[in-house]
């Protein structure tokens, strides 16, 4: 009974171990999704800056040459630029979106309980 309840102790400690270093992993995963999400986020700002540098520009140049061609190039290179901003904010929510528990690991906590409940009514 004494081995038993020694190697039930080791067990259950090396299945804690190894479900921490499960969660880990999948933590560094959820955290490199979430940092490409942030850095894509961080890119669509920096466009609609510049989109907005640009719509400033194109007001200056409108007032400065009345009605000239000058104004509507760069009202064209604005809106380009915000089609880009627009893409890359939609990049950056698919990858923070998969951003997630660590499923893996909640799975075989749940199988780890299950089985040890299982095993506690079988000897009932």
């Amino acid at each position: 009974m004494g081995e038993l309840m020694s190697q039930l102790s080791s067990q259950t400690a090396r299945l804690v171990r190894d479900e921490i270093r499960l969660a880990q992993k999948e933590f560094q995963e959820s955290a490199k999704h979430a940092g490409i999400g942030a850095g894509l986020l961080s890119a669509a700002g920096l466009l609609a800056f510049f989109g907005a540098a640009t719509l400033i520009t194109a007001a200056i140049a409108g007032l400065a040459v009345v009605l000239d061609n000058v104004w509507a190039a760069a009202l064209i290179v604005a809106a380009v630029l915000f089609i880009a901003a627009g893409v890359a904010a939609l990049f950056s929510k698919k990858q923070v979106d998969e951003v997630g528990p660590p499923r893996q690991t909640v799975e075989n906590v749940q199988k780890d309980i299950d089985e040890v409940k299982g095993a506690r009514h079988d000897r009932t």
